[in-house]
């Protein structure tokens, strides 16, 4: 079930050149698992932008996300006390039940706003994650003071080498000897075609452009091993072996 709703922004923070945190309070029953997303009405805009929470509880709403375009750029230049309208509960979340006591989460760029969420309620769970984000550079690094404050242990890597292990997510796995039983991933469809490879079970989290958020306009259809899904409504979660890559 989804609701549309106006929530407050409490804050809204630039951490890098193009990214940027904000905080929202409001209304959360409606979301149920990390990994959902929300879509943002934006002014002057026909199309909401569909946005990936990066955090919630009873009553705040966090979103990571990128200025990617004249919507995103729209939302930077919002302050605190003014009003977005949400609609909430969108999309099929990560199924925490299927992975073992020690997943890795694994996030390219923007694509690591899930991960928090997610690490935190593995951890609620019992279980021990482990985060790597990737990056192009050292100025692009978001979220991984956050994790590391959650308890998460957290390893990056920069595609320039600024930071971290030069290199791919891929690369720290084996950089570092990291044995991990089960994978939740989030980033660029390069990125979540290669961990595909992984001789592991795991979800992936598509970042789709999207009309109406909740599968009515089937704009986001994509082939399945099961058949046509739609990104917004069936995912934007999906199993590994349910992806076909052409």
């Amino acid at each position: 079930m989804y609701k549309k709703d106006n929530y407050k922004i409490l804050s809204n923070t630039q951490l890098t050149r193009r990214s940027w945190l904000m905080v929202l309070e409001g209304d959360t029953r409606y979301l149920t698992a990390p990994g959902q997303f929300v879509n943002v009405a934006v002014d002057g805009k026909f199309l909401r932008r569909p946005i990936s929470l990066c955090d919630y509880d009873a009553h705040t709403i966090t979103l990571l996300y990128d200025i990617v375009g004249e919507g995103t750029e729209w939302m930077s230049h919002r302050k605190p006390g003014e009003y977005l309208d949400l609609l909430t509960g969108l999309g099929n979340g990560f199924d925490i039940s299927e992975c073992g006591a020690s997943p890795v989460l694994l996030g390219g760029g923007v694509g690591v706003a899930p991960l928090l969420k997610l690490a935190k309620t593995l951890i609620v769970k019992g279980k021990k994650p482990i985060a790597v984000l990737g990056f192009n550079s050292a100025a692009d690094v978001v979220l991984e003071a956050e994790l590391k404050a959650a308890g998460v242990e957290t390893y990056v890597s920069t595609v320039d080498g600024t930071y971290g292990t030069k290199g791919f997510v891929s690369d720290v796995i084996r950089e570092k000897n990291l044995t991990p039983d089960y994978f939740f991933a989030c980033g660029p469809l390069p990125m979540l075609r290669s961990l595909c490879g992984l001789d592991i079970p795991g979800q992936l989290s598509l970042d789709e452009r999207m009309a109406c958020g909740f599968g009515v306009c089937m704009c986001c259809s994509l082939e399945t091993a099961s058949g046509a899904k739609r990104i917004c409504k069936d995912g934007p979660v999906f199993r590994k072996e349910e992806l076909i890559w052409k």
